[in-house]
């Protein structure tokens, strides 16, 4: 029973794990087994997360490459897979917030938010499932989000990046599942992170995330790390084109 969710002998890249939710990810993944490659677009956070998690005792190393650069992504994933080994579980976790009133947003913010938090899982998930697709396995999975479901005032880039990649999740599982790929995804709920620190910090609206949330509390990082494990173990085999809703319950909630 214990080989349905073990990772070991296999090795993961998580995007935009230098810090937050990827880098407890890949703590995770870690955990159960896999060798891990950080990614981020700093060359220092790279190096903090890999020394993190080595000292956790993981193997992991790092690469540093935009995700949003078809060219770098390509090197990025060429070179892991000859140094390191081929990419078993792809994690699509990059991501960042521009807020604004959408009356207001500037192109450029709605451009920055969109590339990288859904064309970026097109090209890295396109460039990882050539070698998935010759080696006939692999393991996709994305970081959607609960506002992909139900949309906030000033983030509707991010609600509109997070809404593609679902679909983008459910198409990449169409595509690839008769490779034995399978594709799913991730909606974490109100998790805190660094990204969201100001908001739980402002009382009235944490207060407000809370009442709303029938676990009645602010998700951990950490409790995305089951769902993680068994999307990416062999226990999920059969499951393609899901994206499970991590949330409090939130997202089922009047």
């Amino acid at each position: 029973m214990d080989s349905l969710w073990s990772l070991a002998g296999k090795t993961a890249l998580v995007t935009g794990s230098g810090r937050g939710i990827g880098l407890t990810l890949a703590l995770g993944l870690g955990q159960a087994g896999a060798r891990v490659v950080v990614n981020d677009l700093l060359p220092e956070s790279v190096a903090a997360a890999v020394d993190e998690l080595r000292r956790a005792g993981i193997n992991a190393s790092g690469e540093v490459f935009d995700v949003t650069d078809p060219a770098a992504v390509a090197a990025g994933i060429d070179k892991i897979e000859k140094e390191a080994a081929p990419i078993d579980i792809l994690f699509n976790n990059a991501g960042i917030h521009r807020r604004a009133p959408l009356a207001d947003m500037s192109v450029s913010d709605w451009k920055m938010v969109i590339d990288t938090n859904l064309t970026s899982a097109f090209l890295v998930g396109q460039r990882a499932a050539r070698s998935m697709i010759e080696r006939g396995q692999g393991k996709i999975i994305n970081i959607c989000s609960l506002n992909s479901l139900l949309p906030r005032p000033s983030i509707g880039n991010y609600s509109a990046a997070k809404g593609g990649l679902t679909l983008l999740t459910r198409a990449m599982a169409v595509e690839w599942s008769k490779y034995n790929i399978q594709a799913n995804g991730i909606a974490p709920g109100y998790i805190l992170t660094e990204m969201t620190r100001q908001l739980h910090q402002d009382a009235e609206r944490s207060a407000w995330i809370i009442s709303r949330t029938p676990a009645n509390r602010w998700g951990r990082p950490e409790d995305l790390i089951g769902g993680a494990v068994f999307l990416s173990s062999p226990a999920s085999d059969f499951i393609t084109g899901q994206v499970i809703f991590i949330d409090g319950g939130i997202s089922v909630s009047l």
